[in-house]
């Protein structure tokens, strides 16, 4: 297989470690997963395909290294914090545990191998993305183990490489990563220092895209080998050679520089989001539906006399900021509604907050939080946080921005647009290693010591992420956000003109680049073609061109279910349906979502292709005839990673 052009930057940063020795081999071999990361299980292209069995692979190798039977196993992967809270709930003889700490790597990983008969049921203990199959506004039908434990996109990388590792253990021994010599770099070397760093603008971002890990890919598809497209970037994002390295050098560094990293990373973080550490606290997390939980979990340890408190989000959300409202104890819950474009009405949420909170019209009822998305993950709509900010503050209410489609594409100042909580996931933002950020205001977290400080040590245990991420966020304020911002909306503009010309095809949101709202759209696009399920659609553009998009309802039910006019009866019906028929797919949209790598090219190549599955799809023998070479391709991948496990 054609893995991926190497660039002569990679080959040098790859001949700074010469020895032969454990480390080498994981390096390798968790390059190779990363040349085709995807995100796991929702996705239609053919990385989607690889990454999902790495994923679900790397179970099998957990259970085999414990001498366990799946028949009667399922493996959990968490985060120590995660852990700790499930363990709570199993009886010790239900279950066996493995750190990635106990190996030496600083992976953040913990992997759970439990009876599948104990495990825990009704509500997950943290909700959000993938614990959910299907969400209405009344009722949920939660996931199936282990994705029902497994809040939000995993640690995908560090999980293969966690698996990855215990392979090389077994060959190697158990002290195959705790004694690795290494020669020790400043936290400024590995985060600040690279064969870019004369770059600024459009020139960094030029060369940024020649080192992308995977960049050169070639795909099998109905007409012969193609390069391989990644238009699912809303979902995950793949990484650069600068970020890869800075994990590799970190994983090696003794613990006293892997301190200084962490450190380092959150004055990073503070400086590019605007959100000065003397005000605000950074707290890493695994993910942006980790940190939503923690102030959820916050929350509810506050306590107010003669107040019954409520949380006010909006139809937009993914569900990482609807199910930890919708399941708070001692809370209510509204949801605000949104214009055809996914804006919010300023005067409705100013008239809703006067009334709860000033007027006191609903007794004892006071509105606590307004929870909102920073950047929608469908509509691509950016609502405007600094005015929503200032008319929360305005009736003693907080701000909680769900940024993860946000920090990536748009410069953001927590500070000065009064944001009291901002959560987001550095897998969307160019560095998959298992990071999440919550950034809250000071005094505004309630736990207690003890706990505070397992909810630290739990982030800061993933330092190889957590370099990944000061990295990454170096490079985007390097290149700089208006130019990013600048970049992608000349792309967007395309796609969406292209879209337009192709028959049976209907836009959802902002879709004319010169109304006066284009200005708040980012690189999210969602559509449906006349006569086709989404996922039909997906799979056809994978298949034929091969192009990596994602279909169904993107974790964001509500406002899928919304822009399809889909009535409570025909949800309740889909419901019963899901329940009977788990594999069904239901009514959804495919939705493009654009990223630092993509180029005009890309997006006339879609338009070329889904214009041909619009006009023409294929049907029968065209369609299993490319299945085949497409499951070959993703065995061929998973060995190049996994190399003793086939």
């Amino acid at each position: 297989m054609n893995a991926s052009v190497c660039t002569d930057y990679e080959v040098l940063e790859v001949l700074d470690f010469q020895t032969a020795d454990a480390f080498t081999e994981l390096e390798q071999s968790v390059q190779a997963a990363l040349e085709t990361y995807s995100n796991v299980h929702r996705g239609s292209g053919h990385n989607s395909l690889v990454t999902t069995q790495l994923y679900e692979q790397a179970r099998d190798i957990v259970l085999d290294y414990l001498g366990l039977g799946k028949d009667r196993y399922t493996i959990v992967f968490c985060t120590p914090r995660r852990a700790e809270l499930l363990k709570a709930q199993l009886k010790p003889q239900n279950y066996h545990g493995l750190s990635s700490e106990d190996i030496g790597l600083p992976l953040g990983v913990r992997a759970l191998a439990i009876d599948r008969h104990a495990l825990p049921g009704g509500v997950p203990f943290q909700t959000g993305g993938g614990t959910a199959r299907l969400v209405s506004p009344r009722w949920v039908i939660w996931a199936r183990s282990p994705d029902k434990f497994e809040a939000g996109t995993p640690a995908i990388i560090n999980v293969i490489a966690f698996a990855r590792a215990l392979q090389l253990i077994q060959q190697s021994g158990k002290d195959a990563f705790t004694n690795a010599a290494a020669e020790e770099r400043t936290p400024s070397e590995i985060l600040h220092d690279d064969e870019l760093k004369d770059f600024s603008g459009l020139a960094l971002l030029a060369e940024l895209r020649q080192t992308l890990i995977g960049r050169g890919l070639r795909v099998p598809t109905t007409d012969g080998e193609r390069l391989f497209i990644n238009l699912d970037n809303g979902a995950s994002t793949p990484t650069f050679a600068p970020v890869w390295n800075a994990v590799r050098q970190t994983w090696r560094q003794p613990r006293h520089i892997q301190q200084q990293i962490i450190h380092e990373t959150r004055s990073i973080c503070a400086e590019v989001l605007g959100a000065p550490l003397k005000a605000y606290d950074v707290i890493f997390t695994t993910n942006t539906t980790e940190a939503i939980n923690l102030v959820a979990e916050s929350l509810r340890h506050e306590s107010e006399r003669d107040i019954k408190p409520v949380v006010v989000n909006t139809i937009l959300e993914h569900n990482s900021n609807e199910l930890p409202w919708r399941t708070l104890r001692g809370f209510s819950h509204i949801r605000l509604g949104v214009d055809a474009d996914g804006l919010v009405n300023l005067d409705e949420l100013d008239s809703l907050l006067s009334s709860y909170n000033q007027q006191g019209e609903h007794g004892q009822q006071r509105i606590k939080l307004i929870a909102i998305s920073g950047a929608s993950n469908v509509l691509g709509v950016c609502n405007d946080l600094a005015e929503i900010s200032r008319i929360a503050h305005r009736y003693g209410a907080r701000l909680l921005v769900d940024a993860a489609q946000l920090v990536a594409h748009r410069k953001v100042e927590v500070e000065a647009c009064g944001i009291d909580y901002l959560a987001f996931s550095a897998h969307k933002a160019y560095a998959p290693f298992g990071t999440g950020v919550l950034m809250v205001r000071k005094g505004l977290l309630h736990f207690s010591p003890t706990d505070l400080e397992l909810i630290r040590s739990s982030g800061d245990e993933n330092v190889g992420g957590i370099a990944a991420l000061g990295k990454a966020l170096v490079l985007l304020q390097r290149i700089g956000f208006a130019v990013i911002q600048a970049e992608e909306q000349a792309l967007t503009a395309r796609a969406l003109r292209g879209l337009k010309q192709i028959p049976g095809i209907t836009i959802y949101g902002i879709n004319d680049p010169h109304a006066p709202q284009f200005g708040r759209k980012g690189g999210v696009i969602v559509f449906r073609v006349e006569g086709l399920m989404a996922n039909r659609v997906a799979a056809e553009l994978a298949e034929r061109g091969g192009i990596g998009v994602r279909s169904g309802c993107h974790c964001a039910h509500l406002l899928v279910k919304h822009l399809l006019n889909i009535p409570p009866l025909l949800e309740q019906f889909q419901g019963v349906i899901l329940t009977l028929f788990p594999q069904l797919a239901l009514p959804g949209l495919t939705r493009i979502s654009l990223g630092l790598e993509n180029n005009a090219e890309d997006v006339d190549t879609l338009i070329e292709v889904l214009d041909k599955i619009a006009r023409q799809p294929q049907v029968g023998a065209n369609r299993h005839a490319i299945q085949q070479p497409m499951a070959d391709f993703a065995r061929a991948a998973a060995r190049r990673v996994y190399a003793q496990f086939q």
